[in-house]
C-alpha cells in the first residue's frame, strides 16, 4: 500500500472551484512527503495508514440556476473524487469518472441540451468518498470534492463555487465491507430527509454553502474513455414463497438492484444478491468470491424506491419482506462500457456448435463485464490489473475495433511509475502491489496495439518509456544476463494449484533470489518486442538478444529431456514453465518445441490457468498449428465446463471449484475470443 497525501490537511474538501470558461484547476503539485519514492521493492515497505476517520461518506450538492431560454447546445463538464452521479431537473445524466491519478484526473463531458429548459433549473450531484485502501479508486487519501462547469450555447452559465449547497446523504449506513474491502455493504434508509434530493422541488433550505478550495494539486484532462451505458433488465422468473420474493435475471450482470416498495415506516427488507444457487436451491449470497451480498432497506411508510449507490455482480436477488409489504418494479440496472461488436467469428470455427457457444460466452462477458476500466473481476477486487488486463483489453480491441480501453491501460500503467519506476500491479488505486511479470506483459500489448491500429506516433511516444522500464529491470535485477533477487512477487500462474509443482520459492512478500524460468521468459519476450518496436520505428535495437537467449538456454534447458527446468537450482520441470518458454519462442530447436507440444497433448489446456493459456495458444499460432488451437479451446474441461456449470459469463477458473474464491464473472478467460475471431493471428503475434 502507499499513502496518497493532500496538499491541504484537514477535513476532506466538499467543493473544488471551477471558474468561468470551462474546467479550471491548479497545475499538479504533489507533496512528496506523503509517498514512498524509489525504484523497487515498495511492496516490501509496508505502511500502516489509519483511514477510518472518514469513510463511506455520501455528500450531496445542489444548485438552482436560471436560463432565459432553453439552449440549443449545452455541455456539462464534470468530475469528482472519488465518484459522482449527476442529475438535472430530476433526471439522471450520468456518472463517473473512471479511476485515475490526481495529475491526470479525468473529467466527463455530457450533452445536456435536452435536460434544460427556460426558467429555473436544478443540478444535483451525489458524490462518494469511499475512504478505503483498496483496488477500486485512489481513496483513503482525504480527498473529496466536485468540480463542474455548464456551458450553454458557448457561454458558461454555471461553475462549481459557493453558490452550490451541500449536505451529507444520511440514507446510507455502513454494515460491513465486501470482497477485499472493495465496497461497503449498507442499510439504505428511505426515510432519510435527503431522499429525493435530485428533484427540482426538493427543500434544500437547511443546506449549507459548499466550501471552495483554492489550492489544488489536480491536473484535469478529458477522460480518454467513454462514460458507462445502462440497461434496465426485468427478471425472467419471479418466485414468491411466503414472505420471500426471489428473482432470476437470467444472466450474471454488473449493476444495481432497483425496486419500489410500500410498507410500514421503520420496517426493513432484507436484500440478498447472488451469482448462483446452492445445491439445495437456496440463494448463495455468500459468494465464492468472498463477498457477502446481504443488505437491508428501511422503509419510510410511503412509496419508496431502492437506490444503491455502489454496484454488485449478480444474477439472482432475494427480498425478505415484512408483513404487509408490497414490492413492484424490480429490475437489474446493468452498467457497462459501450460495446459494439465489429468482429466476426473465424469461419474455421464458426461451424462448430461448441466453439460458437464459447465465442458467444466471451463476447457477452466483454460486453457486460468491461466497466470504466478493465477489471479482472467486478465483485471481489474491482481491480484495474495490468497483467491479465493486457489480454482482456486486447480482446476488447479485437471485438470492437475501439482502442480506447487499451490506451487507457497503457497510459495509466506508465503513469504509475511515479510510485515506483518498475510500475505497479493494480492501476489508479490506493493499493500497493508489484508483480514482476506485469510490466513486461505490457510491452507485448503495445506491439499488438500497433499491429492492429497502425498508430506509429503512439508507438513512438511509448518506445522511450519501454526502454526506461527495461532499463530499471536491467539495473535492479539482471546479473549475468539473468533476472534474480526479485523483490517483486512473480505470480507464475494463478491460482497456485495450476503451477504444476513449480520448484521455486515465489512467496509474495519475500525476495526471490533464485533465477527462474518464468520471469526470465517474460523478460526475454519483452526485450524481443522492444527490438521489434525499434525496427518499426527505424531505430537500432534496444539491445542484442543473442547473449540473453544463450544464457537462458544454458541456465534452464535440459538437453536430455528437451524441456526447461524451473530454475538454476532444480531438475524439476513444470508444465507452466515450459508453456511460457514455448509461447515466447525460447525453444532452442524443433525437438524441444515438439516435446512441449506432445506434453500439451497429454495434459491439455486445463493444466494451466489464467497466465499459461495465452502464451501456449500464441506459441501454437506462431508454429502454424491453428487446428490445435481450436482443439484446445474446445476441450471438454475448459470453457465447455464453464457452460455446463451454467456460466453466463466467463469464470475465473475452468470450473466453480477450481479455485478457493472463484469469481463467476472474471474477464480474463474472455480472451479466447481473440483466437476465435476472424483475424490474421499470425500477423498479430508474429
Amino acid at each position: 500500500m502507499y499513502p496518497y497525501g493532500s496538499v491541504d490537511e484537514g477535513e476532506p474538501v466538499s467543493q473544488l472551484h471551477g471558474g468561468a470558461g470551462g474546467l479550471q484547476v491548479a497545475a499538479g503539485i504533489y507533496n512528496e512527503r506523503h509517498i514512498l519514492l524509489g525504484h523497487t521493492g515498495q511492496q516490501l515497505q509496508p505502511v500502516d495508514l489509519p483511514c477510518d476517520e472518514h469513510r463511506d461518506r455520501h455528500i450531496l450538492f445542489r444548485r438552482r440556476f436560471t436560463l432565459e431560454r432553453a439552449p440549443e447546445k449545452a455541455l456539462l463538464f464534470i468530475t469528482a473524487d472519488d465518484y459522482y452521479k449527476v442529475y438535472i431537473n430530476g433526471l439522471f445524466v450520468g456518472q463517473g469518472p473512471a479511476p485515475a491519478y490526481h495529475f491526470r484526473y479525468g473529467y466527463n463531458t455530457f450533452d445536456v441540451s435536452s435536460f434544460l429548459r427556460a426558467g429555473e433549473n436544478v443540478i444535483a450531484v451525489h458524490t462518494l468518498y469511499q475512504g478505503l485502501i483498496n483496488r477500486v479508486w485512489v481513496s483513503g487519501d482525504q480527498r473529496h470534492g466536485l468540480i463542474c462547469d455548464l456551458e450553454a450555447d458557448g457561454q458558461t452559465v454555471l461553475a462549481s463555487d459557493e453558490a452550490f449547497l451541500t449536505h451529507p446523504h444520511t440514507a446510507y449506513h455502513e454494515t460491513g465491507t465486501a470482497g477485499y474491502k472493495t465496497q461497503f455493504l449498507e442499510r439504505y434508509d428511505s426515510a432519510a430527509p435527503e431522499v429525493g434530493f435530485e428533484r427540482p422541488d426538493f427543500d434544500d433550505s437547511l443546506w449549507l454553502p459548499a466550501q471552495a478550495r483554492q489550492i489544488l494539486d489536480y491536473t484535469l484532462v478529458p477522460q480518454p474513455t467513454e462514460t458507462l451505458r445502462f440497461e434496465s433488465l426485468s427478471p425472467v422468473r419471479i418466485e414468491r414463497r411466503g414472505n420471500v420474493m426471489r428473482l432470476d435475471f437470467g444472466a450474471c450482470r454488473v449493476g444495481y438492484l432497483t425496486a419500489c416498495a410500500q410498507g410500514r415506516a421503520g420496517d426493513e427488507i432484507i436484500v440478498r444478491c447472488a451469482q448462483e444457487l446452492s445445491d439445495d436451491g437456496s440463494l448463495r449470497w455468500r459468494l465464492r468470491a468472498n463477498c457477502d451480498y446481504e443488505e437491508t432497506w428501511r422503509l419510510s411508510g410511503k412509496r419508496d424506491a431502492l437506490d444503491w449507490f455502489d454496484y454488485k455482480t449478480f444474477r439472482y436477488a432475494e427480498l425478505t419482506l415484512p408483513e404487509g409489504c408490497a414490492v413492484t418494479n424490480v429490475a437489474l440496472r446493468a452498467r457497462h462500457y459501450p460495446f459494439a461488436l465489429k468482429a466476426a467469428m473465424n469461419p474455421d470455427a464458426a461451424g462448430d456448435e461448441g466453439l460458437r457457444a464459447i465465442w458467444e460466452l466471451c463476447v457477452s462477458s466483454q460486453k457486460y463485464g468491461v466497466q470504466e476500466v478493465i477489471q479482472d473481476c467486478m465483485e471481489r477486487e474491482k481491480g484495474f490489473y495490468v497483467g491479465d488486463g493486457c489480454y482482456t483489453a486486447l480482446a476488447n480491441l479485437v471485438l470492437t475495433r475501439d482502442d480506447a480501453i487499451v490506451r487507457k491501460l497503457i497510459d495509466d500503467a506508465f503513469a504509475s511509475t511515479f510510485i515506483t519506476e518498475g510500475m505497479v500491479t493494480c492501476l489508479d488505486c490506493a493499493f500497493m502491489q508489484e508483480i514482476a511479470e506485469y510490466p513486461l506483459m505490457l510491452i507485448s500489448l503495445i506491439l499488438w496495439h500497433f499491429r492492429l491500429c497502425g498508430d506509429q506516433d503512439y508507438l513512438a511516444q511509448n518506445y522511450p518509456k519501454i526502454c526506461r522500464l527495461l532499463d530499471v529491470y536491467r539495473a535492479d535485477y539482471e546479473k549475468d544476463f539473468l533476472l534474480r533477487d526479485l523483490d517483486k512477487w512473480c505470480v507464475v500462474e494463478w491460482p497456485a494449484n495450476f503451477r504444476d509443482g513449480y520448484d521455486v520459492d515465489i512467496t509474495e512478500g519475500r525476495v526471490c533470489h533464485t533465477p527462474h524460468v518464468a520471469i526470465n521468459a517474460y523478460y526475454l519476450e519483452a526485450i524481443h518486442c522492444a527490438n521489434q518496436i525499434a525496427a518499426l520505428l527505424g531505430q537500432s535495437a534496444y539491445r542484442d538478444e543473442a547473449p540473453l537467449r544463450a544464457r537462458f538456454t544454458a541456465a534452464f534447458y535440459d538437453e536430455t529431456r528437451h524441456i526447461f527446468r524451473d530454475s538454476t537450482e532444480t531438475r524439476h520441470a513444470s508444465f507452466i514453465g515450459n508453456a511460457l518458454a514455448y509461447g515466447f519462442r525460447l525453444y532452442p530447436d524443433d525437438m524441444c518445441a515438439e516435446t512441449i507440444e506432445a506434453w500439451t497433448d497429454r495434459v491439455g489446456i486445463t493444466a494451466v490457468g489464467l497466465f499459461g493459456v495465452w502464451p501456449l495458444l500464441c506459441g501454437l499460432v506462431r508454429r502454424g498449428k491453428r487446428e490445435r488451437v481450436l482443439s484446445l479451446i474446445g476441450e471438454d474441461g475448459a470453457w465447455k465446463r464453464m457452460l455446463r456449470e451454467g456460466a453466463t459469463s466467463t469464470f475465473e477458473g475452468w470450473g466453480k471449484d477450481t479455485k478457493w474464491n472463484t469469481s463467476l464473472f472474471h474477464l480474463t478467460m474472455s480472451d479466447a475470443a481473440v483466437f476465435l475471431a476472424d483475424i490474421d493471428l499470425k500477423a498479430l503475434f508474429g
